[in-house]
């Protein structure tokens, strides 16, 4: 019975990368807010239904790794290696992100998307929200890793202040650098009040 399951599965993420491909593809040649979910669906050759089974909206077929970026930045505390800070977990995360970006810059569509995502309004702001909605998750991570109670004020401001960051480190002509400078500030309050961690 395990067959038809990964069947399934194997199924919904074909189809739910046919959407995004599909979005893609039209939001490149004809500009976001010039495309429909009615057009997604039809150039997919799923239905409208179909496409918000997979996708909260318009804007999330654009982002469609949401939950995977997440888990990775989970991750990037609970598996960092002994003796290495959150935040200096954080930084390495954020600085492989980064050099993941580069590579992915080489490719055509990549300086196009980007381009799509910066001069679209409504794709910009998503963006933002939707990186810093992994805020209470990561607070969460941090708060257990260090034994705090969940809604700890130290653990949720690190989360806050390490996502923000990116922002400033993608921005900046010299992300490396940016990355060290935003996270020593970020190191050196969180060793004062959390000295082993």
């Amino acid at each position: 019975m395990t067959e038809p399951t990964g069947r399934r599965e194997r199924k919904k993420a074909q189809t739910r990368q046919s959407l995004a491909d599909a979005a893609l593809e039209l939001f490149l040649e004809r500009g976001y807010d010039q495309v429909g979910v009615k057009d997604v669906a039809d150039h997919a050759d799923v239905s409208v239904t179909t496409l918000f089974k997979h996708f909260s909206g318009k804007e999330a077929l654009v982002f469609d790794q949401d939950d995977e970026l997440e888990a990775e930045l989970v991750a990037a505390v609970r598996e960092r290696p002994p003796g290495q800070s959150i935040p200096q977990a954080l930084r390495e995360h954020l600085l492989l992100k980064q050099t993941q970006l580069a590579v992915h810059a080489t490719d055509p569509r990549f300086a196009d998307f980007t381009r799509l995502v910066q001069e679209t309004p409504a794709l910009r702001d998503y963006a933002h929200r939707m990186w810093t909605r992994h805020e209470a998750a990561l607070a969460r991570a941090v708060a257990e890793a260090v034994g705090a109670p969940e809604d700890d004020v130290s653990c949720a401001a690190l989360a806050r202040f390490a996502l923000e960051a990116r922002s400033l480190i993608l921005g900046h002509a010299e992300p490396r650098r940016a990355a060290d400078e935003a996270f020593a500030l970020l190191e050196h309050g969180w060793a004062a009040s959390h000295p082993s961690n």
